[in-house]
């Protein structure tokens, strides 16, 4: 029985979501008798980390309900497409662990069935050639106010359509000569079905099927029945092709049990919200200026977002897995916390990293009453007692030893716990030492270190010392030469493509820092493959490049914990400048907690809340009991956001209009993708000013929103009613985006949301300039 496909909740590796509700009920209506997904990306770059999320998605699903889910290349562009990018698709898919078995397809090997499928249509009545320009064919499209116009080839007989079309493939004709369309419905609200193009001429060669073919389909056309042909149950993709939906239906529609394809199962689309990711761009055209102007190291630099990025640095898949499982599926889009995946990869790396110890920037700490040329062998735990693990390795310890730079003080701050002139600092694993002397340069530079160690103390401190701190260290007689590769986030802001200028404006210079300085000599004969936590350091393992020879490479795969301050200053950058009476935050704002404030803070963390929206609860007892009252109704981790940055202010004032159960309601609908997030925040704040259910205004407020489409046939009329604006703004005068955002909105008489304005600007003037 097709319903005994239908995995226990508690079993899923995808959590439960609308798309599962939607298969469990095609299970249990006997819709379907298995499941089948697919996964197509164009080979014409190299993955990131949002095909990992979506493959996670597509594949997931697959493997929960027992089916199948196929690796298909959606290879018909020949512009743009080449063999090293399918071995790097298949490459990166197999290393996160999908196995699609013999289901490997290329939508390439169906052009002869494609291309029989669009003269069906033709025979039909139900597709034509059209011989209007690009230009001409926007123009009889109409907009979303008025209706598109026929073209005037559109009543074409079967027969000439035929010949034209048969002509075109046969490469009779010049590119943008004729175009095949579908013959649906030009006063379609939907544009999408206004006559969609089927079919272009190309005359360029396709890097498997050479020169053979002069005309190829487009997306909306091979997509759908790509799917058909291989059987696919679910076709899940991201909210950018919900409109196109209605030509897959057509199609398949239309199709369905002609020239092979069978009457049933049929494939049916279902959209889910796009996922971008903070500090990362994943566009091909920036992240090829990156490459390009050589401000990373190539396609597989462990900064980027690609999988063989990401592989190089020394993320294990496993992590990125959690990390698409945790941000989840819903119909809505959304940005993602960067502090989630480093989270992930943290919570990964803990349970399996042995801690061993390194020195990036030594300091050579001479020991005068350790004996000459004496060594001994301390035994070092790989494992706190919190992992669990068993396993040891042994330490030498000399008379003369490495140990950070920046773990001594000449002149210490105020708490300082770690190496100074007359105080005692333990050694990791070792001894009580106390420092006597610091020897200097001319300079003034400290260039070494001198003092005792207490031999009584190994596993003890000593009776009547004080011991503030401990350090870590390395023998210098013993120790191994290494490179340390300190890779930290590629920009500066958490949108660096947002705003006016250039994502480049926002580049980090210091996202990679090269140190030289000792490991522990236990790494050398271990699996080079081996994770590290270098203790107080951070993740590292061997670089695959250029880290295994004799004079080992580590690359940084994450801190210990999160060193940018988010709720500080890099939050600030993308936000307005904080007012100039207000004092400055402590440096380290979770160490300056209370004890019983730093509990909340690591609880909220735990629950996914973000780093800033963590630290106000943690501080303000009234937000913190908000929020545990939402936490009766939904994820805390949903509502945070909007109990500290909407209704913080009324809160602390003890005067939220907006009940828990009121907030979780109106963002259990938001999830659904009843309307967008400004809708949302706006209903809110409607409600905290006038009163009123919040879910009741932003339905409302809905119902009189721009669809995407129609936003886009605005933009696009607007920057055809200012050519010269636009000329200039593709010259480099970003600043004209106000300019543009005011235009719009005055021609949507306040029915456009402004965030979604700028982002459908910025796409249509940058394809422009592309």
């Amino acid at each position: 029985m097709p319903a005994s496909r239908i995995p226990p909740d508690a079993g899923r590796l995808v959590p439960p979501n609308f798309i599962t509700e939607i298969i469990d009920e095609d299970l249990r209506s006997g819709k379907y008798d298995e499941i089948v997904t697919r996964f197509p990306p164009e080979p014409n770059g190299f993955p990131h980390i949002g095909h990992a999320i979506a493959s996670f998605i597509d594949c997931g699903i697959a493997r929960d309900y027992r089916g199948r889910c196929h690796l298909r290349m959606d290879d018909t562009n020949p512009l743009t497409e080449e063999m090293r990018y399918v071995e790097a698709i298949k490459r990166d898919m197999a290393w996160l662990g999908w196995d699609w078995g013999e289901h490997f397809y290329f939508a390439s090997d169906y052009f002869d069935r494609l291309y029989e499928l669009a003269e069906q249509l033709i025979k039909e009545g139900k597709a034509y050639v059209d011989s209007l320009s690009e230009e001409e064919i926007r123009e009889y499209r109409g907009t979303v106010e008025k209706p598109g116009r026929p073209s005037p080839y559109r009543e074409r007989s079967v027969e000439e359509n035929l010949d034209l079309f048969r002509r075109m493939a046969a490469g009779e004709f010049e590119e943008g000569a004729h175009v095949l369309r579908a013959k649906i419905d030009m006063s379609a609200p939907n544009m999408k079905l206004r006559d969609p193009i089927l079919y272009r001429i190309l005359k360029a060669e396709h890097y498997r099927t050479g020169d053979r073919w002069k005309v190829y389909p487009m997306y909306d056309f091979a997509h759908p029945l790509s799917d058909y042909i291989e059987g696919v149950t679910h076709s899940l993709c991201s909210s950018e092709f919900i409109d196109n939906r209605a030509v897959y239906d057509w199609l398949v529609e239309n199709l369905a049990g002609k020239c092979g394809l069978p009457e049933w199962p049929r494939p049916k689309q279902i959209e889910f919200g796009r996922r971008s990711l903070e500090y990362t761009v994943v566009s091909k055209r920036k992240l090829i200026q990156l490459v390009e102007r050589g401000l990373v190291d190539g396609w597989d630099d462990p900064r980027l977002p690609t999988l063989a990025g990401l592989r190089r640095r020394g993320v294990r898949p496993q992590a990125l897995i959690a990390f698409a499982r945790k941000v989840g599926i819903s119909r809505t889009d959304r940005t993602v916390d960067i502090a989630l995946l480093e989270w992930a990869i943290r919570d990964d790396l803990n349970p399996i990293a042995p801690r061993v110890m390194a020195v990036t920037e030594p300091l050579k700490l001479v020991l005068t009453n350790y004996p000459e040329g004496k060594l001994e062998e301390l035994e070092a735990p790989y494992f706190p007692p919190d992992v669990g693990r068993p396993g040891s390795r042994k330490v030498p310890f000399g008379r003369e030893l490495w140990v950070e730079r920046s773990d001594f003080a000449l002149e210490p701050p105020k708490g300082w716990k770690r190496l100074v002139v007359g105080g005692h600092t333990r050694l990791r694993h070792a001894y009580v030492v106390r420092i006597d002397e610091a020897v200097t340069n001319d300079a003034g530079e400290v260039v070494a270190l001198r003092g005792v160690y207490l031999p009584d103390t190994l596993g003890k401190n000593p009776e009547g010392v004080k011991v503030k701190g401990a350090v870590h260290w390395v023998a210098a007689a013993e120790a191994l030469a290494a490179e340390f590769r300190l890779y930290d986030r590629l920009f500066k802001v958490p949108f660096p493509d947002a705003g006016e200028g250039s994502f480049l404006d926002h580049y980090n210079p210091d996202s990679l820092k090269v140190l030289q300085g000792y490991v522990e000599p236990s790494v050398a004969t271990d699996d080079p493959d081996t994770r590290y936590q270098f203790e107080r350091l951070g993740y590292f393992w061997r670089d695959p490049e250029r880290g295994r020879g004799e004079k080992p490479v580590f690359n940084r795969i994450i801190t210990l914990k999160d060193t940018w301050k988010k709720a500080g200053a890099q939050k600030q950058e993308a936000r307005p400048e904080p007012r100039p009476e207000k004092k400055a935050e402590p440096e380290d704002k979770v160490a300056a907690l209370a004890p019983e404030a730093r509990e909340v803070y690591e609880r909220c963390r735990h629950l996914g809340v973000g780093e800033a929206e963590a630290l106000q609860i943690a501080r303000d007892e009234r937000l913190r009991t908000y929020l545990e009252d939402c936490s009766a109704y939904g994820p805390p981790a949903l509502a945070a956001p909007w109990v500290v940055h909407v209704l913080g202010k009324a809160i602390r004032a003890g005067e939220a209009g907006v009940e828990p159960q009121a907030l979780m309601a109106l963002l259990a609908e938001l999830e659904k993708g009843a309307f967008d997030r400004s809708v949302a925040k706006q209903a809110l704040e409607e409600a905290l000013a006038r009163g009123g259910d919040p879910l009741e205004r932003a339905r409302a407020r809905a119902a009189d929103r721009l669809s995407a489409e129609a936003l886009a046939e605005l933009v696009h009329e607007v920057l055809a009613a200012h050519p010269d604006e636009v000329a200039a703004y593709r010259a480099g005068k970003r600043g004209l985006m106000g300019f543009f955002v005011g235009r719009v909105m005055r021609a949507s008489e306040g029915r456009a949301d402004p965030k979604q304005v700028q982002s459908v600007l910025s796409q249509q003037l940058d394809r422009g300039s592309a």
